[in-house]
Order: C-alpha cells, then structure tokens, then sequence
C-alpha cells in the first residue's frame, strides 16, 4: 500500500496567452491550488507553469510536469471552442490512454450552472504514471468541475502508480470531500 506520508507532486497548469506574457493575472492556477489545499490532509506541493495557447507548448508542459513525478497534472483554460483553445489536442497528444468519463461528468454538472457547458471540450488522460484533467479557465467553474470529479481522483492516481514503491496517497478532508476507493 502506498506511504500516507510521501508527499505528492501535483502539476498546475494554466494555458492562457495573456497570462503567459503579464497581461493577465491568472486566476485559474491560483484556484486549483486553493481547491488542493482546502481538500487534501495528505502532504502535497505544487509544480506550477504558465503557457501560451499553443499545442506544442501545452503538450511540452503535461510531458515535463509527468516527467517530474507529478502523480496529477491539473490543467485551466483552452478547453472551448475557439481556434487557440487546443488543450483537449494537446492532452490527447501526450497521453496513452484518454478516460473520457470526466469531461462528460464536468459537462453534466457545468450544465446545471451555465447553458454554454455544452461548449466545453474538457478530457482527462494518462500520460506516463500521471493523470491529467482538463479544467475550465474560471475559478467557480474549476470548483464545480472538481468537486464533480475529485472522488474518482486519488484511487485512478492509486491504480496508475501500481507497483511504484512509495507512491503517494492522495487523501482528502473528509468533511470537504470523501474520496471513493473500494473495500
């Protein structure tokens, strides 16, 4: 069983061109990380980046933020349907095994809040040991999102990391948010 005292590396990712280059003030990496740190009771940091709407960029960013043991990568923004949104492109470009699944959860629950959820292209994946969910850009939509898909989050990050040695365990405040993992 996985230490409950590793601490676990997680990826925040903000795609954003204005952001990128100062123009902007990111709102939705901030968000991730005041979600992470409201849930989890387990020992966390984060590994964050900001980059610009490009496909290549993007998928350089999931890969190296994988590549550094990120056992999550969270990324906000380029999920809808305009030209530069490419996140859902390059997600798919970096991970083996696309799981679907949540981006139809975060659209259900988006659409109770805002007709445009149907507009979204949120995915999640694997890439390497890590998982990687496409988030919104604002913060009350990754909130609403996450707190859709969070319960699956810690067991798909358990059963990636089979047969890693002192793989960390993601465990929540369980008066937040209880995570599912089977008897």
């Amino acid at each position: 069983m996985p230490a409950h005292d590793q601490t676990a590396i997680i990826g925040i990712l903000t795609v954003s061109d204005r952001a990128s280059r100062g123009e902007y003030a990111d709102e939705g990496g901030p968000a991730i990380r005041s979600y992470l740190a409201e849930l989890l009771t387990s020992p966390w940091e984060p590994r964050e980046r900001i980059v610009p709407d490009e496909r290549s960029q993007i998928a350089a960013a999931i890969r190296e933020l994988a590549d550094e043991g990120c056992c999550l990568v969270v990324t906000t923004g380029g999920t809808g349907p305009a030209p530069r949104d490419l996140t859902p492109e390059a997600t798919e470009d970096v991970c083996t095994r696309m799981l679907p699944g949540f981006g139809e959860l975060m659209r259900q629950v988006s659409l109770r809040h805002v007709p445009t959820a149907i507009l979204s292209r949120q995915t999640a994946g694997v890439c390497g040991r890590s998982l990687v969910v496409n988030l919104p850009g604002r913060p009350r939509s990754i909130r609403e999102c996450l707190d859709a898909v969070f319960p699956a989050i810690p067991y798909c990050i358990d059963l990636i990391q089979t047969g890693i040695p002192d793989a960390p365990r993601l465990e929540t405040d369980p008066a937040r948010l209880t995570a599912f993992r089977p008897a």
